[in-house]
């Protein structure tokens, strides 16, 4: 029975013609208003590189850009290394361990409207965190976590780690789920402790898992916004402002869409670089 070679391009070209209406026409048209003033009222005016240079002239984005990197420091580590742990915990053969998988994996599914409240509440001068801080005698006063310059933006970095720690869990279950308890086996037949085995065998085989998460949550990190725009809105004066917050109140606040895509264009730029260390680093575990 003979096919049709066209047969298999076929089947691509629905998720060709998504992806080309959602994703890389927006992105082209990104790329051309970058070049241009528009303001969505009349029609965009073609400045050549204007855009950029006022973009790295200005104090401003240097300083969304600092705190995105900030954010990115803050953040990645934390979701890379704590969800192992909560994945060998969750992986364990015991009675009712499906509650506990679902209760971690909650905050994943929270709307993040529900959840900036309920943390909004937690960090508030007479909230949650500073009564057992005070209760534990580890502060004098109240600590102004959401509208102090100095920690705003860590504040909000504890959510956005609260909110990913399930889901990044759930990536890594996969990856424990897959090695052989054979290897378990032979290593307490060696004499091999809990720490050992985990750290010999766990670790190692869970290093391509390691990676991909590494890459995703640096990548949400870049692109964080929406804990931003609900807990403190980018201030106290700008200090927990990020690129895509930036980009944001450019293009929305101010209508300068021209200036704001330049914004996006760096931000794609820098993603993508995260992107194809991704594919380079895969490349060499897969060749390896």
């Amino acid at each position: 029975m003979r096919t049709n070679k066209l047969t298999p391009y076929l089947f691509l070209l629905p998720g060709c013609v998504i992806l080309g209406a959602f994703i890389f026409y927006p992105m082209l048209q990104a790329i051309w208003l970058s070049f241009t003033d528009y303001n969505m009222v009349s029609d965009p005016e073609f400045v050549k590189f204007d855009n950029y240079e006022k973009l790295f002239q200005d104090e401003l984005f240097w300083k969304t850009l600092k705190n995105t990197f900030i954010y990115l420091i803050g953040v990645v580590p934390a979701l890379v290394i704590i969800p192992i742990f909560l994945a060998v915990l969750v992986n364990q053969k015991l009675k009712g361990i499906g509650f506990f998988r679902s209760a971690y994996y909650i905050p994943v599914v929270t709307s993040l409207v529900v959840a900036g409240i309920a943390w909004d509440w937690v960090y508030k001068e007479n909230g949650l965190l500073n009564y057992v801080l005070d209760l534990l005698g580890i502060i004098a006063e109240p600590i102004p976590w959401l509208t102090s310059t100095d920690t705003a933006i860590f504040a909000v970095m504890v959510v956005t780690v609260w909110k990913g720690l399930g889901y990044y869990m759930i990536i890594y279950l996969a990856g424990l789920q897959s090695i052989p308890t054979s290897l378990y086996e032979a290593a307490q037949i060696d004499g091999a402790n809990w720490w050992q085995q985990h750290t010999r065998i766990t670790i190692p085989m869970l290093m391509p898992f390691v990676l991909i998460v590494t890459i995703m949550s640096s990548i949400a990190a870049m692109k964080v916004f929406e804990e931003i725009y609900i807990m403190t809105g980018g201030g106290p004066l700008h200090a927990s402002e990020t690129l895509v917050f930036y980009i944001y109140k450019e293009a929305f606040d101010r209508l300068n869409m021209g200036y704001a895509s330049a914004a996006g264009v760096v931000l794609f730029v820098l993603t993508l670089i995260f992107s194809l260390m991704n594919l380079k680093v895969m490349g060499k575990d897969k060749t390896a």
